[in-house]
């Protein structure tokens, strides 16, 4: 049985997150080994007894193996943060999910992504400024990440759709479901053009803090978040200070002040440092989100290798020299300058200065 099931197993089991797995894997070396560990060795590990008692009483009720025949049957997909296709920018913030199921697919393209969210009761103007950003974010290659919730969610992924673009929705609740059931249509087409994502798994019962949990997931997984309109209690506001607390870039997209829905988004411009956004310019520049068409037309058509990915995914945040980038990819200078010359024709890196390279975003 493969250890894919046992991560799948004990994300089944409450009281245990992401500290408990770390715990878990640090002390037994694999997950299938803490499964089958007894009471002693799971003190031994540091688990609380509260977690202790919770896998106890699990392990009966649980057949890892099964867990995993099941999400097959429902087309779902299983990554852990060791796995390659587990979104890179995600697997660096504090509370990643150890477990991420998936309906649809990621791609390499959703490296450039940004989150779009606002109010669940979007004004005409709300609308018409996430229509117009969304169009121009998806006409430079960006894929659009949202929580699918009605209103604002909903517009961002819908106008995705309609430009062409990919979209990635962030549910509250296990894939295999759809919240709210209106949004049924647009998620099937967002599995075909995107991807539906949760850290929930099958079975789960939605819980109110659910909302605001699948925000982390929003802010993580993306190189910034726009806020269009929000109250002064809006749960875009929760995603807008979670990106910050990963020191990501936030946006909010200014209104009236006599308008309720702006004075979250108002406020974020006033006192908490969001830049302000008067066109998708705004965000493409401070994001660095900047190429040709020729850029986009090769990125698009051409897919990035696994001796890119390699380097790609060990340019995340800070500029690189060549030599640090193959030794830590384990590949020779002369495969890595190579590897590097082809994603500078696509977009995906620039040299900043000699053969030292930044992610182009």
């Amino acid at each position: 049985m493969s250890d894919l099931a046992y991560w799948v197993a004990f994300s089944r089991v409450p009281h245990v997150g992401r500290a408990r797995f770390e715990q878990l894997e640090s002390w037994f070396g694999s997950l299938d080994r803490a499964w089958h560990g007894s009471a002693s060795d799971l003190r031994d590990a540091g688990i609380d007894a509260r977690a202790i008692a919770a896998i106890l009483d699990s392990r009966p009720r649980i057949d890892p193996q099964h867990e995993l025949d099941r999400l097959a049957q429902c087309g779902i997909t299983a990554l852990t943060w060791h796995d390659d296709r587990y979104p890179e920018r995600l697997k660096q913030t504090y509370d990643r999910p150890p477990v991420l199921y998936l309906r649809g697919e990621l791609s390499a393209a959703d490296a450039w992504s940004v989150a779009i969210v606002g109010t669940r009761r979007a004004s005409s103007y709300g609308k018409q400024a996430t229509e117009h950003l969304v169009e121009g974010l998806v006409a430079a290659g960006v894929t659009i990440v949202s929580g699918l919730a009605r209103g604002i969610d909903t517009i961002a992924h819908s106008s995705a759709l309609r430009a062409g673009g990919r979209t990635i929705g962030v549910l509250p609740c296990p894939v295999d479901q759809v919240y709210p059931v209106q949004n049924a249509r647009l998620a099937e087409q967002m599995i075909t053009h995107g991807a539906l994502v949760s850290d929930y798994p099958l079975d789960a019962r939605m819980a109110k803090e659910h909302f605001w949990r699948r925000n982390r997931i929003v802010a993580g997984m993306t190189l910034g978040t726009v806020v269009v309109e929000a109250g002064e209690e809006s749960g875009a506001l929760i995603t807008a200070r979670q990106a910050l607390d990963e020191n990501r870039e936030v946006f909010a997209v200014p209104g009236s002040v006599f308008a309720p829905f702006s004075r979250g988004t108002n406020t974020l411009i006033a006192r908490s440092g969001a830049k302000l956004v008067t066109s998708v310019e705004d965000i493409l520049t401070e994001l660095n989100l900047r190429v040709t068409p020729q850029q986009l037309e090769f990125r698009a058509a051409v897919t990035t290798s696994e001796t890119e990915n390699a380097l790609l995914s060990r340019l995340i945040s800070e500029p690189k020299h060549i030599d640090e980038l193959s030794r830590e990819a384990g590949m020779a200078v002369a495969v890595a300058s190579g590897a590097l010359a082809m994603l500078e024709l696509k977009g995906l890196v620039r040299q900043v200065a000699a053969m030292t390279y930044v992610r182009a975003r």
